[in-house]
């Protein structure tokens, strides 16, 4: 086994293969159970499909685990600068949390 190549399945791609194939649960509700969009949820089990087939068409060492992992539903932290919601996966809306681009509040 040493001699062949490794494919690395992520743990969220681990988990969209479970949702979508072993639950059969549609990607918008599969999405939501992941706390990801639906489009995010269709690229990562796209990249599960991929590493499957190819470990499997390939003769590859399947490898679950390596690489980093989008977090599941998780309440947003507030902002550090002024206390109020952050949206999922994204900074506030106030002028720190997005770099000064003129959109949301000011902070004065």
């Amino acid at each position: 086994m040493s001699e062949l190549a490794v494919e690395a399945l992520r743990l969220d791609e681990l988990e969209a293969l479970r949702l979508a194939d072993l639950e059969g649960l549609y990607q918008e509700a599969a999405a939501a159970r992941m706390g990801v969009s639906r489009p995010t949820f269709a690229r990562i089990l796209a990249r599960a499909r991929t590493a499957v087939a190819r470990a499997l068409i390939e003769e590859r060492v399947l490898v679950i685990g390596e690489g980093p992992v989008v977090a599941g539903a998780q309440a947003p932290l507030p902002c550090p600068v002024h206390g109020g919601g952050r949206r999922m996966g994204r900074g506030c809306r106030c002028r720190h949390g997005q770099e000064g681009n003129g959109r949301g509040a000011s902070l004065r």
